[in-house]
């Protein structure tokens, strides 16, 4: 007899954007409802001061006031509610936490960056065949590089490295200057060479979360953001890395002019740039493309979601 679905509701409060994703879960098999993003920079100046800042709070509550609407009207019955680098680092999370309990019924789940790269992994790999993969994630605030096959997961890394926190600590000027973008670059080959040099070569290569999207929809040279021509995209990694280098040297005016830009990510896309280029170059991939995925983190949320 066919499994009754479990219909579940994750949510993904990253350091730059807060997601949900509302699914209907059964058979081992996932049929999504709604998909809802919002930018609110949780982690505005986390990096500088550990402390999320009131307005920042105050962005992520209304709009999960907005996402618990949505939950009740699809009459979700299991809710998960979880967050990743801007609160792990701030001194004040427990607040953060309370004012979302509040909300939802249920307590925010602040993710270990190993959880976070699992989840990540999760998300990105479970309809793709069971090959060997390298799944990398940039966020706002962190990266995380992950290698497994199937859904389990051989090496994982969390990195202090993200959009966010990088754009605040090294791009300052509107745009980057040349010195600014080689501090940047030289920052990030520094944390990324010891770390990949733990990698054994691999064959498959997909990245996910925004920054990565952004990129494939630049290098698409996109009309408009479109999710089914981004998702499952295999893209020359030469190509990925000139559509990089192409938005770090653009001023933020002209990259919130893309017609595929949200404008809350254009102030911070050179920043995961920088990381994408370096992971590019550095990882050891015996594969010449990059798949580009729009299932991630908030997928193997849902999905941890359901037993089995």
């Amino acid at each position: 007899m066919p499994e009754h679905p479990a219909r579940v509701a994750a949510i993904d409060c990253g350091t730059n954007s807060i997601r949900l994703l509302i699914s209907d879960i059964a058979d081992g098999s996932k049929t999504d409802l709604l998909r809802e993003m919002r930018i609110v920079r949780l982690g505005q100046d986390v990096d500088r001061t550990r402390h999320l800042a009131e307005e920042a709070i105050e962005r992520a509550v209304q709009v999960t006031r907005e996402f618990a609407a949505m939950i009740e009207m699809f009459e979700a019955t299991e809710v998960r509610f979880c967050a990743t680098s801007a609160v792990r680092d701030a001194d004040n999370a427990a607040d953060f936490e309370d004012a979302i309990e509040e909300i939802l019924g249920v307590r925010p789940i602040v993710l270990a960056g190993l959880d976070e790269a699992r989840a990540s992994f999760l998300g990105a790999t479970r309809d793709l065949e069971t090959a060997r993969t390298l799944v990398i994630d940039i966020g706002g605030g962190s990266t995380e590089i992950v290698v497994g096959t199937g859904e389990e997961v051989e090496w994982s890394v969390s990195l202090d490295i993200g959009s966010v926190r990088l754009t605040e600590r090294f791009l300052p000027s509107d745009p980057a200057s040349v010195s600014e973008v080689i501090t940047c670059m030289n920052h990030l080959d520094s944390v990324l060479a010891p770390v990949v040099a733990e990698i054994d070569p691999v064959g498959a290569f997909v990245g996910v979360a925004g920054t990565v999207t952004t990129v494939a929809a630049h290098s698409l040279a996109l009309p408009s953001y479109d999710s089914a021509t981004i998702h499952g995209a295999r893209l020359w990694l030469d190509d990925v890395r000139a559509a990089c280098l192409s938005l770090v040297q653009m001023s933020v005016a002209d990259r919130r002019a893309l017609p595929f830009m949200h404008p809350g990510r254009a102030d911070v896309i050179g920043g995961g740039a920088l990381i994408l280029d370096r992971l590019v170059d550095l990882l050891p991939l015996q594969t010449d493309t990059m798949v580009v995925s729009e299932h991630d983190i908030l997928d193997g949320i849902a999905w941890d979601m359901v037993p089995g």
